[in-house]
C-alpha cells in the first residue's frame, strides 16, 4: 500500500486504494527504467527522480516495490476488480512488459486516468495533484526521447503545426466554435467555452499569460444546445499536450 497518500476518514470518500496503487505500479514500470540516458539524471541530485518522488513531490520519498499490489477488502467498492476504472494502457502494462508489445503508459494516458471512490479512500486532492506532477514528468521525458531521435527543430515544427490547427478552431466566431448539442441535450455553455477560447488565442498568439493548470481545471456550466462536451475536451487535450511540449 502506498505511504505517499494520506487516506480520508472512514466515512468520507476518497479514491480507491487498489486503483491507486495499481497506476503507482504501472507508473513505475513505464518510468523508472535503470538504463536511461545520463542527460536526463536530475541536475542536483545526481540521480533520476523515481515516480515514486514526483508523486510525493519531494525528493526523498519512500520508494515501494515495483509490481507488488495491496490486498483488497471486502469493504472497497470495486477491489474485486482494481482496474475498473483505470484508463486501459495502465490496465495492459503489465501485459505489455512480458509480451513486448509496445504499449506505454504516456503523459495523455495519465491525463485520462480516473480512479472509483470509496470511504476511506486516499485523499483526492494529494492524488489529483500527483497525477499532475506525474504527467508532467512523462511529458519531459517524451520531449527528451523525441527531440535524440528527431531533433529539437522538427520536435518545435510539430508543435508548431498543432498551434496552428488549435488557434484556427478557436478563432471562429462565438458560438459557433464547436459543434452544439440539440436543444434537447445539454453541452457546455457556449460563452464559457469562448472565454477560455479567448484566452488560448491570445497565449499562442500574444504570449499572454496563461498556465497549464488553467487549462486543466477549466470547469463549464452545463446548457441545453450546447457546445459538445466530448469535441471540447478533445482540442483542449490538444492544448495541453502543445503547452507540455513547449514549456
Amino acid at each position: 500500500m502506498s505511504t505517499i497518500f494520506s487516506r480520508v476518514d472512514k466515512k468520507s470518500l476518497g479514491y480507491n486504494v487498489t486503483q491507486v496503487d495499481a497506476f503507482l505500479a504501472a507508473a513505475r514500470r513505464a518510468y523508472d527504467q535503470p538504463d536511461l540516458h545520463d542527460d536526463e539524471l536530475d541536475a542536483d541530485t545526481g540521480a533520476l527522480e523515481s515516480v515514486d518522488e514526483i508523486a510525493a513531490g519531494t525528493e526523498s520519498a519512500t520508494t515501494l516495490p515495483a509490481t507488488t499490489l495491496p490486498a483488497t477488502t471486502d469493504d472497497e467498492p470495486g477491489a474485486a476488480n482494481g482496474a475498473e476504472a483505470l484508463h486501459p494502457l495502465i490496465v495492459k502494462q503489465p501485459e505489455a512488459d512480458e509480451t513486448g508489445t509496445g504499449i506505454r503508459l504516456t503523459a495523455e494516458g495519465i491525463r485520462h486516468t480516473a480512479f472509483a471512490m470509496h470511504k476511506g479512500g486516499y485523499s483526492p486532492d494529494q492524488v489529483d495533484a500527483a497525477l499532475e506532477r506525474l504527467e508532467d514528468a512523462f511529458a519531459a521525458r517524451e520531449r527528451d526521447q523525441a527531440t535524440r531521435a528527431g531533433g529539437e527543430q522538427a520536435w518545435m515544427a510539430e508543435a508548431e503545426a498543432a498551434v496552428e490547427v488549435i488557434v484556427g478552431r478557436l478563432s471562429r466566431p462565438p458560438g459557433a466554435r464547436f459543434t452544439r448539442t440539440s436543444v434537447l441535450a445539454v453541452g457546455y455553455k457556449r460563452v464559457d467555452v469562448d472565454r477560455l477560447a479567448n484566452k488560448l488565442v491570445k497565449y499562442f498568439r500574444d504570449g499572454r499569460e496563461l498556465t497549464v493548470a488553467e487549462v486543466r481545471t477549466a470547469v463549464f456550466r452545463p446548457e441545453r444546445g450546447g457546445y459538445r462536451e466530448a469535441q471540447v475536451d478533445l482540442v483542449l487535450d490538444s492544448v495541453v499536450d502543445v503547452m507540455l511540449a513547449v514549456r
